[in-house]
């Protein structure tokens, strides 16, 4: 004899595919809104809009340079950290940056991102990686927060450079890059 249905039994979708759901697309939601209206494409970017393209070029720019101050200091990390330098070079591109078209020589904001000397480069390789993450780390965090001021497709973009950045730490601490 077959078990007659339950008074519960729904049909739709269950709390906890609406719970695992939920915070995607209240992500998504959250970085489409705003700033794309149908007007904004003719318009052009904002001043505010290009001076963040500009700082995170800048900051990516440093990186940049950190690596090949790092690269230079210890030729052996040279093979590990090419491919991760090559990323930030990416990253300095799509914000605008990058070989040939240097953005605005104006600080940035934090002196983190300052590319160092040799001279300041540890001297040990294990703590020059370290040195790297932390940059790296610092780098990322402050995308992070400024991505929640920006515009979609900004806000899209610093979010994903600030992703790989994150990455970049585990390779360089953990993942043996």
């Amino acid at each position: 004899m077959p078990f007659p249905s339950s008074p519960r039994a729904r049909s739709g979708p269950r709390r906890r595919s609406l719970l695992a759901v939920g915070p995607a697309a209240l992500a998504l939601a959250g970085c489409t809104a705003g700033g794309d209206g149908p007007g904004d494409p003719e318009d052009g970017p904002s001043a505010a809009d290009r001076r963040a393209r500009a700082r995170a070029a800048r900051d990516s720019e440093g990186l940049v340079e950190r690596y090949d101050a790092v690269i230079a200091a210890h030729p052996g990390l040279a093979e590990r950290l090419r491919p991760l330098r090559a990323e930030a070079v990416r990253h300095a591109q799509a914000f605008g940056g990058g070989p040939g078209r240097k953005a605005s020589p104006s600080p940035s904001p934090s002196s983190s991102s300052a590319a160092p000397s040799a001279a300041a480069v540890p001297a040990d390789d294990k703590d020059a990686l370290v040195s790297l993450a932390v940059a790296e780390r610092e780098l990322a965090d402050r995308r992070a927060q400024a991505l929640l001021d920006m515009p979609g497709e900004l806000a899209r973009l610093l979010a994903s450079v600030a992703a790989a950045g994150a990455a970049h730490v585990y390779l360089l601490t953990e993942g043996g890059a």
